[in-house]
């Protein structure tokens, strides 16, 4: 009987732990959340006047992510864009990148440019506007990740391993094929390189994609776990996005398993080309369609 009560007393002692955890974790993430959240002006886009419902409709929706690499006495550039379009009925999830030298129409400019000045000019809202234009779909939520957040992330999971297929070296570092592990300053200079690459911005987006992959799967272990405060803090000063933290739950209920399978879309059609002795990528107007009808059909429009 002593045995029995002492059980039952050692189990409701790590129930309660357990629960005072994940209070806690809640209460760090809805702070972060709150910290990243950012609105901006004119949310409703000109292709769908009414906001998305994703509450009791569940309407399918859209998001750009920005990679942008601000420095100092700089406003930065996006150097990666990438457009999510999500499906809960299909549960599934279509992932475009768009190359950053992409020549395109700058909403709020009047002229064509690299779609990356979008957000030099005019910041996320330009970008959001340019994206929208150049892809014929509504753009409903943005989220901002300043590139120099990587160094923080991966240092804080220990490093991350990736294979890479290209030998190249790149600003004091040499990359050989293989397995290679990196620490956050490595995986920054891996993922930025693009000029030496035969693949030019594909390769520099695969290269992207596994060091993606390679944080979450290291995210995953119980050292990360431990430190998710750290991780947390970094999220606070590099993320900024249009999601309130009422509208992320919202997501993670309806939409979840929207997530578990993604289907990657690129651009490959179009051509390179030098205008005033500046590189630009031209789309080629039939793929242009054909992955804006994708997105469309995606989006239920």
């Amino acid at each position: 009987m002593k045995k029995w009560k002492w059980a039952v007393g050692i189990a409701f002692v790590i129930c309660i732990a357990s629960l005072i955890v994940v209070i806690n974790v809640y209460g760090d993430i809805k702070s972060t959340a709150n910290e990243m959240y950012a609105p901006i002006n004119n949310e409703v886009s000109v292709i769908r006047p009414q906001p998305v419902d994703i509450t009791s409709k569940k309407e399918p929706f859209s998001v750009l992510v920005l990679g942008v690499d601000e420095r100092e006495d700089d406003t930065g550039r996006s150097d990666t864009m990438i457009v999510l379009t999500v499906n809960p009925t299909l549960q599934t999830t279509k992932m475009l990148s768009i190359p950053r030298d992409t020549y395109t129409e700058i909403i709020g400019k009047s002229y064509k440019d690299k779609i990356n000045h979008a957000y030099a000019f005019g910041g996320v809202e330009m970008s959001m506007k340019t994206v929208e234009n150049l892809l014929a779909i509504p753009i409903d939520y943005v989220a901002k990740v300043n590139m120099e957040s990587f160094v923080d992330i991966v240092d804080i999971v220990g490093g991350i391993t990736v294979d890479n297929t290209l030998d190249f070296q790149y600003d004091g570092e040499h990359f050989s094929t293989g397995e290679l592990k990196l620490d956050g300053e490595k995986a920054l200079k891996y993922v930025r390189m693009r000029y030496e690459d035969p693949a030019g911005d594909f390769g520099r987006q695969n290269r992207q994609k596994q060091v993606i992959q390679g944080v979450l799967k290291e995210s995953l272990s119980l050292n990360t776990l431990w430190n998710y405060k750290s991780i947390f803090k970094t999220l606070e000063k590099n993320v900024e996005l249009n999601v309130a933290f009422e509208d992320l739950l919202n997501i993670r209920k309806n939409y979840g398993d929207s997530f578990k399978t993604i289907e990657q879309l690129y651009f490959k059609e179009g051509t390179g080309t030098m205008m005033n002795e500046i590189y630009y990528y031209v789309p080629n107007e039939a793929e242009l369609l054909d992955i804006q009808n994708m997105l469309k059909d995606h989006m239920e429009m």
